[in-house]
């Protein structure tokens, strides 16, 4: 996985250069993970530390909490994105993080979501729910 300092984003299919880009009756088209739960799924799985890549999420943020957004539309930059379901881990966990990397992700594997609004999403941009003011 590649990381970006910007990513366009398009209605109906998802980030430009995703493997997944153009599944537009996809309820994934994007997938985020919180920063804040790095750390708990590396000691899960009896790491040390772990890069947010091997995760193979799209988007890490940090500083909101995403199960808060549940049934929520909500922005991140310029984009209009709307919580679709829980992001849970697959088998591919266990071979990424080793026996247990599956359990180690229950809980913290972040949303998805699918995009309403295209644009751009860059680093350090904020995430804040639709009708409200960004921090």
């Amino acid at each position: 996985m590649e990381s970006l300092e910007r990513v366009r984003v398009h209605q109906g299919s998802g980030l430009e250069g995703d493997r997944y880009n153009g599944r537009a009756t996809s309820r994934r088209q994007v997938t985020l993970i919180q920063q804040e739960h790095l750390p708990v799924i590396a000691s899960c799985a009896g790491h040390e530390s772990l890069e947010a890549a091997a995760l193979r999420r799209n988007l890490v943020v940090s500083g909101i909490n995403l199960l808060a957004l549940k049934d929520k539309r909500f922005h991140v930059g310029e984009v209009l994105l709307e919580y679709t379901g829980p992001c849970d881990p697959c088998s591919k966990m266990e071979a990424l993080l080793g026996a247990g990397g599956y359990n180690a992700m229950r809980g913290h594997g972040g949303i998805t979501a699918r995009v309403l609004e295209e644009g751009e999403i860059a680093l350090g941009d904020d995430v804040w729910q639709a009708g409200s003011s960004p921090t």
